[in-house]
């Protein structure tokens, strides 16, 4: 059963959200991704800078069995990425919500976070 802490956000194609105050936001995958995912054994993310549209790709993860993009949640600019995730990617399956953050995002709009799922629609999204 996958673990999906109270105090994130989500989106449907399984990205949390964590609110850091003053419009900046960490984003990374869910545990219940990186199960699907398997081992994971590679990480891209976006260039520190960038400004992405909500939807738009922002990086890719690869395991052994598969690999798939990560997704914006919202609209902003990349203040921050975790290099230490891209050194050690493996990070994203033992540690999803803490150390395998991917990351941080100045919002257009920090209003928009009211349009992302809470912990119960996304457990009812991915059937837990």
């Amino acid at each position: 059963m996958s673990q999906i802490p109270a105090e994130l956000k989500y989106v449907a194609s399984h990205e949390w959200i964590r609110d850091e105050g003053n419009g900046v936001v960490t984003v990374g995958i869910t545990d219940h991704a990186q199960e699907l995912l398997g081992d994971v054994v590679y990480v891209e993310l976006p260039e520190v800078g960038s400004n992405l549209a909500e939807g738009d790709g922002a990086g890719v993860v690869e395991s052994v069995k598969a690999a798939s993009d990560v997704y914006s949640p919202l609209a902003g600019e990349v203040l921050e990425i975790n290099q230490a995730l891209v050194d050690a990617p493996e990070t994203a399956n033992s540690d999803p919500y803490g150390a395998a953050w991917f990351f941080k995002l100045k919002l257009n709009n920090p209003a928009d976070l009211d349009t992302l799922l809470d912990a119960q629609a996304y457990a009812a999204e991915v059937g837990a």
